[in-house]
């Protein structure tokens, strides 16, 4: 009988994680039970060498607490910034920092920060299965956001994949706004400036000053009127500074979207793939260790501060005993495949 995949639980300080590993060594998987955030993922190039690090993680149990960077972070029950912390959802106003004054910023939801729990584990010779839950996110729980959330998270490490679908739940009574997205740091080399970014998108996500995308049709920009941010046809990041949404991608085969980054000089590829949504870029400038190390290529069901866009209502509504489901995740070529 062939080996199977390894599961084992193990901690990064005191925070408990989970450790995949292929049984020939050539995948390496690390996540943290808090947010079910993914900490490592190696995957070996060719039949020699090492498995290769392609994620840009948080390295200890400092890093996994500040949530600096949202390094890998699951967003739930919203992807990026919700302006001034503040939405209307079915008539009333909410408040998602109560009492703050000064800087208002919220960012990327709270799954990430939460505590799961491993609901189940299961491994074959060429992959391995996890399921992550939390029902933590309540009423009582987050200032602003009254409604009651299971959330699951399903991992899926393969030879050289990385597939995860997030479900949420709605347990309470009344309709919940909610949307989900990953904020995962990829590289390939360092810095990303000679790395090739392909992003099959024909809209550009326009923004104000604080990020916060303009209002109505305002927000949607069809790149052929703006070419230095268009990456529909592949070409080289360079020194390009960019912290933007990615609209109306094209679909791929079996209907998912994919965005490429490769490295030319060895010739391997990350391709971000997801089952609808947008796509948002980060070339990380702003981060406080290793800026432009690595690129935050995030699948996200909806823009920046959707909660306050009545075009997004629909999207957003989850109805009590409703479930719904984002599935992305990411594929590594290397050269001899």
């Amino acid at each position: 009988m062939a080996a199977e995949y390894r599961i084992a639980e193990g901690s990064l300080g005191g925070e408990p994680t989970v450790t995949v590993s292929a049984p020939d060594g050539s995948v390496f998987a690390v996540l943290a039970l808090r947010g079910a955030t993914l900490l490592s993922w190696q995957v070996r190039s060719g039949a020699a060498g090492q498995p290769k690090e392609l994620t840009d993680g948080y390295r200890d149990e400092a890093e996994l607490l500040s949530q600096d960077g949202v390094r890998a972070g699951l967003l739930a029950p919203f992807p990026n910034r919700v302006a001034d912390g503040r939405y209307r959802w079915s008539g009333r106003d909410h408040d998602l920092l109560p009492g703050r004054l000064g800087d208002r910023t919220i960012y990327h939801g709270f799954a990430r920060e939460t505590p799961f729990e491993l609901a189940g584990a299961t491994a074959t010779s060429d992959s391995a299965h996890l399921l992550l839950r939390t029902g933590r996110i309540g009423p009582d729980r987050y200032p602003g956001y009254p409604f009651a959330l299971d959330l699951e998270v399903e991992y899926t490490v393969t030879g050289h994949e990385l597939g995860i679908g997030i479900r949420a739940t709605n347990v309470g009574d009344t309709t919940a706004p909610y949307a989900a997205g990953w904020h995962p740091y990829f590289t390939l080399s360092r810095p990303i400036d000679d790395l090739v970014l392909h992003i099959p998108a024909h809209t550009l996500i326009r923004t104000d000053a604080s990020l916060i995308p303009l209002r109505g049709g305002d927000a949607l920009l069809p790149l052929d009127r703006c070419p230095d941010m268009d990456f529909r046809t592949p070409r080289r990041l360079g020194d390009a500074v960019i912290d933007a949404c990615y609209a109306d991608l094209c679909p791929g085969p079996g209907g998912r979207g994919q965005t490429v980054l490769s490295d030319p000089a060895t010739g391997e590829e990350l391709r971000v793939w997801q089952y609808g949504g947008y796509m948002h870029v980060f070339t990380g400038d702003t981060l406080a260790r290793d800026r432009r190390a690595s690129i935050a290529l995030e699948p996200v069901e909806t823009m920046t501060n959707a909660f306050n866009r009545p075009e997004h209502t629909t999207l957003l509504s989850l109805e009590p005993g409703r479930q719904r489901e984002f599935r992305f995740g990411v594929t590594y070529v290397s050269p001899e495949h």
